[in-house]
């Protein structure tokens, strides 16, 4: 029968992806939107023309910009969490997991370049008020503690495990933020988001960083 409960069960699981990938769309598409102008410049229309669905849909499952903006912020967090969890990093030695580390997050901005503009826009319109909704310990805190675990083990040299992992962190991301502005600095039409560009940085800024961490 048409209304069985097998029958129901299927329709049900088939709205349920139906709904998560529209939530995934709307959520890609703000991405982009929110990089543009932060989320004072994002518009909500230009967010649905982009999903192709209505404005209504968008608050339907987001309620509004405002949790909608939290909600991309949240799933790129989320995201960093989930990469940080598949590395082994209490049983690598310092500088290794350091490399690892970076070497992940590099390769997570690079896939989605869009986050370090949407949180430059988040320091200069909101004053980080969504940013420390966010957990900002779970993705600082993974590289404070392998630096508190190398300055204990002599590996690195005494520093502030929190001031270390912020310069580390530029270190890493500003390449990403003002890639509009460096790439005048390679020939014209070099793609600083290619792979080989990308793991050009990652291996320059993190023997930066060992080099200036290491115990002398």
């Amino acid at each position: 029968m048409a209304n069985s409960p097998t029958s129901r069960k299927k329709k049900e699981a088939a709205g349920s992806r139906d709904a998560e990938l529209t939530k995934s769309r709307i959520l890609d598409a703000a991405e982009d939107e929110f990089a543009r102008g932060g989320l004072l410049g994002a518009r909500t229309e230009a967010i649905a023309a982009n999903t192709k669905v209505t404005k209504a849909m968008i608050y339907y499952y987001f309620e509004d910009k405002e949790k909608l903006y939290l909600a991309v912020l949240e799933r790129a967090f989320a995201r960093r969490v989930a990469a940080v969890q598949q590395l082994d990093l209490v049983n690598t030695p310092p500088e290794d997991a350091l490399r690892a580390i970076g070497k992940s997050f590099i390769s997570e901005v690079t896939r989605h370049p869009n986050l370090s503009t949407i949180l430059i826009f988040e320091a200069i319109q909101n004053k980080g008020r969504f940013y420390k909704d966010i957990a900002i310990a779970t993705l600082y805190a993974p590289m404070s503690q392998i630096i508190e675990r190398g300055v204990k083990e002599g590996v690195f040299r005494k520093v502030d495990p929190r001031h270390a992992a912020v310069n580390i962190m530029g270190a890493c991301v500003f390449y990403f933020c003002a890639r509009e502005n460096v790439k005048h600095l390679w020939e014209p039409g070099t793609d600083l988001l290619s792979p080989e560009m990308a793991s050009q940085h990652l291996d320059e800024a993190m023997e930066f960083v060992i080099a200036g961490l290491r115990a002398r």
